[in-house]
């Protein structure tokens, strides 16, 4: 039993890069551009942004269906859905906003070439400062152009 709730996490936390994939492109490039633009501006002095609303908006899913697992015994596998969207969202966090942008100054530069490819593939989607003209649009996997450039350049 134990090892299906690892299973629904970490399938779970998988699919949650397909969907962030999805969202970032057609929602955030999309209809919500007003909230995600100032993300792909220069910084200036600004510690919260607009696109910062998303982090509400991601954890609604989760804090509902911990909730669902909680009060509602026969879908408990909820809470581990939700736990698998929990962890997507700290990766994203550390990840996105405290070591590519360094927003928090808590990881120091890497040449590990995952985190170098995955630091060009963000480099490359923030290129261009416009709705339509985004690439990239994925967090945790990297075209494998870049992971071919990052061991390159080693």
């Amino acid at each position: 039993m134990i090892l299906n709730y690892i299973f629904i996490t970490i399938a779970t936390f998988l699919l949650m890069e397909c969907i962030a994939w999805c969202t970032h492109k057609y929602i955030m490039h999309g209809f919500l551009w007003q909230w995600h633009e100032d993300h792909h501006q220069p910084r200036a002095n600004k510690y919260f942004e607009k696109n910062d609303y998303f982090f509400i908006v991601f954890a609604a899913p989760s804090i509902l269906l911990f909730l669902l697992g909680r009060f509602w015994e026969s879908h408990f596998y909820f809470t581990f859905i939700a736990l698998g969207i929990l962890l997507y969202g700290i990766a994203y966090f550390l990840v996105h906003d405290i070591f590519i942008h360094q927003r928090l100054k808590w990881f120091s530069r890497t040449n590990n070439f995952y985190f170098v490819a995955l630091r060009k593939a963000h480099k490359i989607h923030h290129k261009d400062q416009h709705k339509n003209d985004g690439k990239c649009f994925g967090m945790l996997f990297v075209p494998l152009k870049y992971f071919k450039e990052a061991l390159k350049n080693k």
